[in-house]
């Protein structure tokens, strides 16, 4: 716990602007993917058809339902910074995920640049967590 303490006052003390709008940048990009997720969920069976898991069962419509659901919800929360750090662990199996099936599938060299750029980007905001611009922030001053 003073871990996280520590590193939300480091964060605080040195965050700027662009850090924010970097966050907001990254919970568009997965709410608009989780949004394009829902409404075309063949297109995600598709994008999961090289690791087998899709095969009409209840594991493959629950991968789809998780990978939408935490895309959708998990960018919401981003973009406001509310609860990011935890939003970014919800995040994370999904995009290594989503890098693991470029490789085991047909290389889509775009896909593959966007899963690492947000995986990267996601580990920097799980250290660094949501910054001095966030609802966590304002939450947090309120006590």
């Amino acid at each position: 716990m003073n871990n996280v303490k520590s590193l939300n006052k480091w964060a605080n003390a040195h965050t700027h602007y662009s850090v924010d709008l970097v966050r907001i940048a990254v919970g568009v990009f997965l709410f608009i993917k989780g949004i394009t997720f829902i409404t075309n969920t063949q297109y995600l069976e598709d994008l999961l058809a090289p690791i087998g898991k899709i095969d009409g069962g209840f594991s493959g419509m629950f991968l789809v339902h998780y990978i939408a659901f935490a895309h959708f919800l998990g960018g919401i929360l981003i973009v406001f910074g509310l609860l990011t750090r935890w939003a970014i662990i919800a995040q994370l199996p999904v995009l290594i995920g989503a890098v693991v099936v470029n490789f085991m599938g047909e290389m889509h060299s775009q896909n593959l640049f966007f899963s690492l750029l947000i995986l990267i980007i996601s580990f920097f905001f799980l250290i660094y967590g949501s910054g001095k611009h966030s609802a966590d922030y304002y939450f947090k001053m309120q006590e």
